[in-house]
Order: structure tokens, then sequence, then C-alpha cells
């Protein structure tokens, strides 16, 4: 399913900006290796990290997490506007893609998917709002 990057949101967010980390494959975070997997809890699917021993770690959340989404904002360089209307505006260093949100770490990862995977992009229905 196909979506705006600018209407992305929760779990739909979280797995494109997996997807901009990883395009499906483990990616190294420092000393760590990481795989974000799709997993199911309760009916509701979202991103998560998974162990190399295939045990779910944790849920991969950038978009609300500063310690997941924080290292994303200043290894791409991404600046953070606050508007007067409590939105914020992001956009990376010397690209021209832009993403606005209610929240500093939702406008920062929409700026991130803009920048890697375009205006609009491809989730898994699972994860669509």
């Amino acid at each position: 399913m196909k979506i705006k990057t600018t209407e992305l949101t929760d779990a739909a967010l979280d797995g494109a900006v997996a997807k901009c980390l990883t395009g499906g494959e483990i990616f190294q975070c420092g000393r760590v290796a990481h795989q974000v997997v799709l997993h199911s809890v309760s009916g509701t699917t979202a991103p998560y990290f998974m162990k190399d021993s295939g045990v779910i770690r944790c849920a991969f959340e950038p978009s609300t997490n500063w310690s997941q989404g924080g290292p994303i904002i200043e290894r791409e360089n991404i600046a953070l506007y606050p508007h007067g209307d409590g939105t914020y505006e992001a956009e990376v260093f010397l690209n021209p893609k832009r993403g606005v949100g209610p929240t500093p770490l939702i406008a920062a990862m929409r700026c991130y998917v803009a920048s890697k995977l375009g205006d609009e992009v491809e989730i898994p229905e699972e994860l669509a709002p």
C-alpha cells in the first residue's frame, strides 16, 4: 500500500524508518547488529528489534523513542524548528526534503523517510493507519 510520507504515523512511520535503515536486512548501529522485523502482539502488528537468536527484544519506535530516533537525527544532520502553533519542522542538511509533525521526532522521522524514499512510500498492509 502506498502512503504519502507526510501522512505516516505510528507503526507505519516506524516501519518506513526501518526500511530506510535496513532495506529489510540487518543493519549495524555502533558495535551492535540489529534486525527489525514485523511482529504481531495482541492482534497489532508493529516493527520490533530481533536478537540474533530470533527472540524479539523490544519495539522499534524511533518516532516516539528518543534513544532510537535521536541517533538518526544526529547522524543524518536533521535540523528541527518549532512553529508557534505547536508543530515542528525538520530538514536534512543540504537536502530539499522536509518533514512536519506534532512532535520533533515525528517531524524528523518523516523528513528522514522523505529524504531516503521520497514523497510516497510502500508499506505493508499490516502497518496501515
